[in-house]
C-alpha cells in the first residue's frame, strides 16, 4: 500500500532585491557605444561571452574591447565566446579601437583577445599597435591588457610589455587540483 502525501501550497517567494536583478539593456549610453562599436566593427568580451551586466556596463560607458576578431582558435568549455577557424588579422583593428577610445573619452580601458594559436606571435603585435595607437590619441588613458598565453613566447609577451601598457594581466583557467 503506498502512501499518499499532502499536497501543501506553495508559499509566496520573496523577491530578490533590486541590486541582483539585471535591467534589459537600452540607455542612451548603451545605445551610443553599441552604435560606436558597430560603425567601427569592433568586438566586446561583453558581447561575445554574453555578460549578463552589460547593460549596466555600457550605460556607464564602460567595455571591455577584444581584439583579434570574434572567433577564439580554442574551445574552453567554460567561455561562451565562439570558436574556431578565425578570419584573418586586421591591420586597421589597432586604429580603429584607438578612434573608439577617444570618442568615449575613456580614462582607463581593459583590451583583451580572442586566443589566435594560428598566428606565430599570438596576436601579441596587434596588441602592441593598439596600445600604441590609443597612446598616441589619448595619451593620458590608462591601459590595461588582459592577454593570452602566446603559447609561452616570451618575444611576444616582450612586444606588449615594450609597447608600454600600465597594467599586464592574465586570466588563469585552471583545474582546482592544479
Amino acid at each position: 500500500m503506498s502512501r499518499v502525501i499532502p499536497l501543501v501550497p506553495a508559499q509566496s517567494r520573496v523577491p530578490k532585491p533590486d541590486w541582483l536583478k539585471v535591467r534589459a539593456p537600452g540607455s542612451p549610453s548603451y545605445l551610443r557605444l553599441k552604435g560606436l562599436m558597430r560603425e567601427l566593427h569592433l568586438h566586446t568580451v561583453c558581447e561575445e561571452a554574453r555578460c549578463p551586466n552589460i547593460g549596466e556596463c555600457w550605460h556607464h560607458g564602460t567595455a571591455t574591447f577584444m581584439i583579434l576578431g570574434e572567433v577564439c582558435t580554442r574551445a574552453c568549455s567554460y567561455c561562451a565566446v565562439a570558436h574556431g577557424r578565425p578570419a584573418a588579422v586586421d591591420a586597421a583593428e589597432p586604429e580603429r579601437v584607438a578612434h573608439a577610445i577617444h570618442t568615449l573619452g575613456l580614462n582607463y580601458v581593459v583590451i583583451t583577445s580572442v586566443d589566435r594559436d594560428d598566428l606565430s606571435d599570438g596576436g601579441a603585435s596587434i596588441f602592441a599597435q593598439t596600445i600604441l595607437e590609443t597612446r598616441a590619441r589619448l595619451p593620458e588613458c590608462r591601459i590595461e591588457v588582459l592577454i593570452p598565453d602566446f603559447q609561452g613566447n616570451e618575444d611576444a609577451h616582450h612586444a606588449v610589455l615594450n609597447a608600454g601598457p600600465d597594467i599586464l594581466n592574465h586570466n588563469t583557467d585552471t583545474v582546482p587540483r592544479l
